[in-house]
């Protein structure tokens, strides 16, 4: 069921990013050849790319394609990698509850203000950070539960990797 929900969201990104670029293109052929434009594509090319990049870092966040650093990782036991990625969980579900609280904060303020051009109320833009923050969040804490049963395996270790173009070395045990 998860990977199904997950084949939406890659689907809701691509209509999202697709979107971008016919509204964004469109604008700028419309520019250069008619001198005129959509106003209403500008406004709605930045909540696409907000909604874009909040939800892909949950993307990114299950598929472990978030860059970071495994150099000294690799330098550590089993037991190390564990503290290491159960600390890194931890904060992370930390940053999640600060984001939602920052976001149920602003909650009021973002429902009854209206975009620019558009008129949307700004919590269709800024309440995607309640999923972002839900999403990502649930993840550090399955994350967090693998690892105090004890069903982490050797490979889950290390979630991120120092460029996309390393290809992950072997888990010393």
């Amino acid at each position: 069921m998860i990977e199904r929900a997950f084949k939406l969201v890659d689907a809701l990104l691509a209509v999202l990013l697709l979107g971008m670029v016919v509204m964004v293109f469109g604008n700028v052929v419309l520019r250069y050849v008619f001198n005129s434009g959509i106003v209403v594509s500008e406004e709605l090319s930045r909540f696409f790319f907000v909604w874009l990049t909040f939800i892909g870092a949950v993307v990114a966040m299950r598929d472990g394609s978030h860059l970071g650093m495994e150099t000294v990782l690799l330098m550590l036991p089993r037991r190390g990698r564990i503290v290491c990625l159960a600390l890194s969980q931890a904060l992370i579900l930390a940053c999640c509850v600060m984001l939602f609280w920052g976001a149920w904060q602003q909650h009021e303020v973002n429902a009854t203000t209206g975009a620019p051009v558009t008129g949307l109320s700004m919590i269709w833009i800024f309440g995607i950070a309640y999923a972002t923050a839900v999403g990502i969040g649930a993840h550090a804490v399955h994350k967090l539960w693998r690892i105090a049963t004890g069903r982490i395996r050797d490979d889950e270790l290390i979630e991120v990797h120092e460029s996309e173009e390393t290809v992950p070395r072997e888990v010393r045990p």
